[in-house]
């Protein structure tokens, strides 16, 4: 059994490799989030929120968002990664972010899928790995990543419902995000107030549509995940829940350390995200 200091020293090693690995790229970490992960109530593995600057796409400067989550035991194993490039203008100065590229790794049981998606809203359309291309439905395309991000960017009343007709591809749309209820939850980094929201996107995945998946995020102005619950089709019960975290500097938040009423990254809701008429939260 590997003593507790000689797993924190493999732990900060391996966060110093990390660091000087994208030192070397010439990428920094924005911000950077460790969780656990469990199926049902059985902690089966890990999953990392990673945030990096810069990287080029097209000839666009951009962020590069990176999700995984790696776990399981028996047959019931997941390994998913999701990586987006999200425009570093919109992210950082219009405050209205979209997505320049999107990739997709699935390996859960004996399903695998594995795609990427060039995204060019100059273009209006955007290009499959395997070459099929598709017009994109909104000139400020969102995928699952900077989705997440742009949900982030949200006031979050509890009751509200948003509509939010930007996904990249045309038969996502529109998704749908529902306020649900504000809840204190502990998890392994400790106890937040937290806002809990659910995105529905009309695809298969995380948040897809029937996924009944619940998004709990930090009830102040930066929205961090500390906490997503989903059902995978595959799999079952999918919960991720924060240990650690490592937030923006004040110089990648826009607004800086302006007040605390500010939503996160400094983005401010806009018009393609129309409420509805409050709704009773669904149960």
């Amino acid at each position: 059994m590997i003593s507790t200091k000689l797993r924190s020293l493999l732990t900060v090693l391996a966060l110093f490799a990390a660091a000087s690995a994208n030192a070397q790229s010439g990428k920094r970490i924005v911000e950077q989030s460790d969780f656990d992960v469990k199926l049902g109530f059985i902690h089966v593995g890990s999953g990392q929120w990673t945030v990096l600057a810069y990287d080029t796409v097209d000839n666009h400067q951009t962020f590069h968002a990176m999700l995984t989550i790696n776990g399981g035991f028996g047959p019931a194993k997941v390994d998913d990664h999701f990586e987006s490039w999200g425009d570093a203008t919109s992210w950082r100065v219009s405050r209205d972010v979209f997505s320049r590229r999107f990739v997709e790794n699935h390996h859960e049981l004996r399903y695998q899928k594995n795609v990427r998606f060039e995204i060019s809203p100059e273009r209006g359309e955007w290009t499959r790995n395997d070459g099929l291309t598709q017009r994109i439905p909104a000139e400020k395309p969102l995928d699952e990543l900077t989705m997440l991000v742009f949900i982030r960017s949200l006031p979050l009343r509890v009751g509200d419902t948003y509509t939010i007709p930007r996904y990249f591809k045309a038969d996502g749309n529109p998704v749908v995000l529902r306020v649900l209820r504000r809840e204190t939850v502990t998890v392994p980094a400790g106890t937040f107030q937290t806002v809990v929201v659910q995105p529905i996107i009309k695809t298969s995945g995380l948040f897809g549509d029937g996924g009944e998946a619940e998004v709990y995020l930090t009830d102040d102005r930066f929205h961090s995940l500390v906490q997503l619950k989903s059902k995978v089709a595959r799999i079952g019960s999918l919960t991720l829940q924060l240990k650690r975290y490592h937030p923006p500097s004040v110089t990648d938040d826009p607004r800086g350390s302006e007040s605390a009423e500010m939503p996160a990254f400094g983005f401010d809701p806009v018009a393609e995200a129309s409420p509805l008429p409050a709704k009773r939260p669904l149960q």
